[in-house]
């Protein structure tokens, strides 16, 4: 039988995060938004499955960046 590819280790595949509610709410207040206003991620994401992510929940994506060490990102999650 084959092994089971694990995507989290795919090199193109950035850091996923589920943010704690009080982490959740410092970001939300240092960019003065709201849920509604942050990009979506789906329920089912396969980056994100490991996190047992809820709907509702705020996704930290930290990417390479070809100007910068490090992009940070934030999605909420969705039922999709």
């Amino acid at each position: 039988m084959a092994k089971e590819f694990d995507i989290k280790k795919h090199s193109l595949v950035p850091v996923h995060t589920k943010l704690t509610d009080e982490e959740s709410k410092k970001v939300l207040n240092e960019f003065s938004i709201t849920k509604d206003e942050i990009p979506k991620i789906l329920l089912s994401d396969a980056a994100i499955q490991d996190l047992a992510p809820e709907y509702g929940d705020i996704i930290k994506i930290v990417r390479d960046s070809p100007t910068n060490t490090k992009s940070t990102h934030y999605r909420v999650v969705v039922n999709g």
